[in-house]
Order: C-alpha cells, then structure tokens, then sequence
C-alpha cells in the first residue's frame, strides 16, 4: 500500500469510495477553508493511489459495488491541473465497469462544454458545486471568486449533458444571514438539482474567518439557529423531491481539534430531524382546543427515533407543555410525516 493511501480512501455508509484531493485545484483561499484540518491529510494522491483504492473498495465491497459511486472531493476537480486530472480519470476509468458511476466536486466557474466532453467520455455521471450561497454580496464577502450566475450557467449545462447534478450550500456564512440562507435554499429548487448538501459554517482555525471571528468582526450562528434553520431547509428541499445527500461535515479529530465555536455536532442532522418533529408535532397540536385531547401520535415506524429526539428529548419536552401521548406507527407516511388523534 502506497504512501498516504488509507487517509485517501474513505468509504461512506452509502458504500461510495471518496478519493480526497485536499485543496487541489481551488484558485481562490475561500474565508472558510483549511482542508488539510477539514480532511486531515494533505497527501495528494497519484494515479497509483487511485488503482490500489478502488482494487480494494471493489474487493471489500462485493456486489455493493454495483450501487457504489467513485467519488473525488476534497479540492476542485476540474480546475486542477489538466494532466494530472486526466490520469486520475484513466485510473478510475479501468473500475468503471466494476461500480455504478464517478462522481465529482467543482468549482461552478470551472464548467464549460471542453471539460463536460472530458468527463462525459470518461464515464462521469455526477457533479456537484460548491455554490455555497446565492448571494453575491455573500460571494465576494468570503473570497469565492465566481458569482451566483455563475452557478445558474453551470447548473444548466450540466443538466442538458444528462449528468446528475448536485449542489452544496453553506448555512451562517460571513455577511449572511437566515433569510440569505433561506433565500439560497430557494434558488436551489428553483434550479432543481438532484442533489444537495447542506453544510452549517464551521471556523476552521488559521482562516481568514477565523480571524474575523478572533476580530469579533464574524459572530456565528449558535447551534441552536443552525438546527432550527436546518430543520426547515430539510423539509423545503424534502417537499421537492431533492435529496439531501450530507446535513453537517463528517467527523474528524482534525476537524474538532482545529476549529472554533459550537456550531459543530457529530449528530448534527438527528438534531434537525429531532427540531423538524417537534415543530411538527406543535404546529399540529394547535388545530386542537386541549393537550388533554391529543391521544396518539402517528409517524412512520422508521421515524421513531427522529420523533422521540435524542435521549428522548422531544417526548420530555412534550409532556412538560401538557402532552400525554402513546406513538402508533402508519408505514404508509412519509420520511416527515406526522398526524395527531
């Protein structure tokens, strides 16, 4: 095993094999990032790398190869170096036929019909942009050089390629604000990804927005916000049949060790699912005159744990307001759903 491979390989529960391509190819040092502590390597990896990655993957995975993606991330793929990028690519290519597709993150103003031709003709079947917001005061506030037009032409000509398109957002940005974020979720269904993930802004140490929160110039969202403003983005993007493929940053030592405020939390997506439930079961429970008279609570069987909260922390909250419940399961609901009797 080649040097620095185990920190390149990491497989997802989904059974995708990430490459990490830490701050590769970025032309801009965006406010928010530190890679090498994001990711926690730096190592670039070879084309050697990738083989001996993905022989691995396909042999530990077995027939769930047939449902993996082979994903790069980490830096932005088609703005790196040309050769190097076309042998990473004639590396994976050799897999192709072993998983399901390649999957790749950019830079929206590094998609242009050239590159598109590149990546369809080897068999790329996912991008995703690292819009962040749509917002172009927010844009330029944090250093990312492209626009959100930018976004709008990159998504659109993905899409007319017949390749699967995602889009990232970040939540709490410097000089954003909830209605900026809502307003990003927004244009995002506007332009109907099939894919996004939502990402709340975690400072990073030795950044640009680390210094201006050291400045307090940047104050954070507190957690507590960003759970609420998530919760809600969860269901608009639900309600849109867009799916959310990543809700807060993977955990890492690195990623704990070298950032600063509270607005990191290894369950951070079960914190919204547990808001999202409980701003349900409020919502609904208005419709009667009585806490006395909400007798049961309907969700799907598979939503128990997202509806009860961690450590039950949603029926606690419930039965201090007055509410006294049984749960009762109807698997004909949806993911979200909720009824009361």
């Amino acid at each position: 095993m080649s040097r620095g491979l185990g920190d390149v390989y990491k497989r997802q529960k989904h059974s995708n094999v990430s490459i990490f391509i830490p701050h590769n190819g970025c032309p801009h040092m965006c406010s928010f990032c530190n890679q090498n502590k994001i990711t926690g390597q730096a190592y670039q990896p070879t084309p050697f790398d990738v083989e001996q990655t993905l022989d691995k993957a396909a042999s530990d995975l077995g027939e769930r190869t047939k449902n993996a993606e082979i994903a790069f991330f980490g830096g932005s793929f088609t703005a790196i170096d040309r050769t190097y990028m076309l042998s990473l690519l004639d590396a994976a290519k050799k897999f192709r036929d072993k998983f399901c597709g390649i999957r790749i993150s950019t830079r929206p103003d590094y998609i242009d019909k050239e590159i598109l031709d590149i990546l369809k003709s080897y068999g790329v079947t996912s991008i995703e942009l690292g819009a962040q917001s749509m917002s172009d005061d927010v844009l330029l506030a944090n250093d990312r050089g492209h626009s959100a037009e930018d976004v709008f032409k990159s998504s659109q000509l993905i899409k007319s390629y017949g390749i699967s398109l995602g889009l990232q957002m970040m939540t709490g940005l410097y000089k954003s604000d909830i209605q900026k974020d809502l307003y990003t979720a927004e244009t995002f269904v506007k332009i109907n990804p099939d894919t996004v993930r939502i990402y709340p802004t975690v400072i990073m140490k030795d950044t640009k927005l680390a210094e201006l929160y050291l400045n307090g110039e940047y104050i954070p969202y507190s957690l507590e916000k960003s759970v609420n403003l998530c919760s809600k983005l969860i269901e608009l993007f639900e309600k849109n049949n867009i799916k959310i493929i990543r809700l807060g940053l993977h955990y890492s030592d690195s990623l704990v060790n070298n950032s600063y405020g509270d607005n990191y939390h290894p369950a951070f997506k079960e914190l919204c699912e547990n808001k999202l439930f409980y701003d349900k079961f409020i919502e609904k429970a208005n419709e009667f005159s009585n806490p006395n008279e909400i007798k049961e609570v309907i969700v799907n069987s598979k939503s128990l744990s997202k509806f009860l909260g961690q450590r039950k922390s949603n029926v606690k909250k419930l039965n201090e307001l007055g509410y006294d419940f049984s749960v009762c399961f109807d698997d004909t609901l949806q993911k979200y759903e909720l009824y009361l009797k």
